[in-house]
């Protein structure tokens, strides 16, 4: 026998007791998923491709030890996918996310352009002033995502953390 039929073998039998009833393999799959979704919150499947990269970006962070105080907050200035707040650091975080629903080459942080990092800054100090805590250390962060087709998992997910800083207006 080849080590191609070989392998072939082992993952139709693996399908196969995954589509057994009853089968253990099914049963912690399906356990480990409601853990998750307890714990770090649920991504929900009929999202779109946008919001579907934000929940597993927030949920990535929350598995960090961050604790996501808003999501998609908005105001005239722009949009902040996610809000976030590092205890340890004390300090809040902007996080832009970017999610690639395509197998063509590229890094979706690369669309993270200098517009779209005035635009996060420009929001991100108006979230600051409304909430009055223009004195709290702030760090903006930006999360791939690299989601494909129909999957119910997005393939990577990376973090980079103080990937731009603040960009200067003029304002003090």
């Amino acid at each position: 026998m080849s080590r191609d039929s070989d392998a072939s073998k082992g993952v139709r039998q693996t399908q196969q007791l995954q589509e057994a009833p009853g089968c253990l393999l099914g049963w912690a799959a399906k356990a480990r998923s409601l853990y998750l979704d307890w714990k770090y919150g649920p991504i929900d499947s009929t999202a779109s491709i946008g919001h579907r990269g934000e929940q597993a970006a927030a949920r990535m962070l929350r598995r960090k030890g961050l604790n996501v105080i808003a999501h998609s907050e908005s105001d005239r200035a722009g949009e902040i996918d996610l809000i976030a707040i590092d205890r340890q650091q004390k300090r809040i975080i902007f996080v832009e996310v970017k999610t690639l629903a395509t197998r063509k080459p590229g890094h979706p942080a690369e669309r993270v352009d200098q517009a779209k990092q005035d635009r996060v800054t420009r929001a991100a100090l108006r979230y600051m002033k409304r909430n009055r805590i223009l004195g709290i250390k702030a760090r903006f962060d930006v999360v791939a995502v690299w989601w494909h087709d129909d999957a119910p998992e997005p393939q990577r997910i990376e973090h980079y953390e103080a990937a731009f800083e603040a960009s200067d207006f003029g304002i003090y």
